[in-house]
């Protein structure tokens, strides 16, 4: 009887012990504080706010997904722009353009910008004949390309639409729209947006702009 009886009140002493041991290791920020703050934590980064640092748009699932891919979002995101361009598969165009006329330093060069970049469909709304010309001809080339770019700022998503932007060309391009729907000039739509390199920010766009009185 006595050894039952001890054997049953250790068992309740053990259990108190650990009772007493857990709580204290709660009131004191043990681990187990820490796992319950975790979700709580997690939950505070709204998606909405984490939405704008990334790109956005229907061209962006034609970009590679593989960190190690040159034209990856990860890797654009390391070099200037004219760099970044060049491993992107859909600016083929626009980077045999920007050689053409002599701008790829310019480009990278560059503290800060933004580039409205053309995609290849974007050239390809051109007739061939009109392309080559326009290719062959390094003043308008430049004019063209240079009325692309931003000076001087990395232009947020949402103050795209604040005002008119001034481009290296000395003209402006007007940007209307919200969220993630951009329309530029009235008849250019943003495919693929908010794309980082380490001097720019740009928003791929499907139809080339072109400079007032062209």
């Amino acid at each position: 009887m006595l050894t039952n009886r001890w054997t049953r009140f250790s068992a309740v002493a053990a259990a108190s012990l650990a009772a007493v041991s857990m709580a204290a290791c709660s009131s004191n920020g043990s681990s187990g504080s820490t796992d319950k703050s975790t979700p709580s934590q997690s939950a505070m980064a709204s998606p909405s706010s984490s939405s704008m640092t990334e790109a956005f748009g229907p061209g962006c699932a034609m970009v590679p997904t593989d960190p190690s891919n040159k034209g990856s979002f990860q890797a654009m995101s390391q070099v200037p722009v004219a760099t970044a361009a060049s491993g992107n598969p859909l600016l083929t165009t626009l980077v045999t353009a920007v050689k053409k006329a002599g701008l790829v330093d310019t480009l990278n060069g560059l503290p800060a910008a933004t580039v409205f970049a053309p995609t290849n469909a974007a050239f390809a709304k051109l007739p061939k004949a009109t392309l080559a010309k326009v290719l062959a001809d390094k003043a308008l080339l430049t004019k063209i390309l240079t009325y692309h770019v931003v000076p001087g700022e990395k232009v947020a998503p949402e103050a795209l639409a604040a005002k008119p932007l001034p481009t290296v060309e000395k003209a402006t391009v007007k940007v209307t729209g919200s969220g993630q729907d951009f329309t530029v000039n009235g008849s250019s739509k943003v495919v693929c947006g908010n794309v980082q390199t380490s001097n720019a920010t740009v928003y791929l766009i499907d139809t080339l702009l072109m400079p007032p009185g062209m």
